[in-house]
């Protein structure tokens, strides 16, 4: 491969790679609300019991 067309490849993968995936912003909101159902679970099925 010649240079001229080695540099346009590396900068559109190096532009591609910064914007590729899914927002981080929705996994983490995701992650947060199955933990917080997880923890509201967790509280409702151990209330009420008594300690042993």
């Amino acid at each position: 491969m010649s240079q001229s067309l080695v540099l346009p490849l590396v900068l559109r993968a190096a532009e591609e790679g910064a914007h590729s995936g899914p927002n981080h912003w929705l996994i983490g909101g995701l992650v947060l609300l199955i933990f917080l159902g997880m923890l509201i679970g967790l509280v409702s099925f151990g209330g009420g019991r008594e300690h042993s």
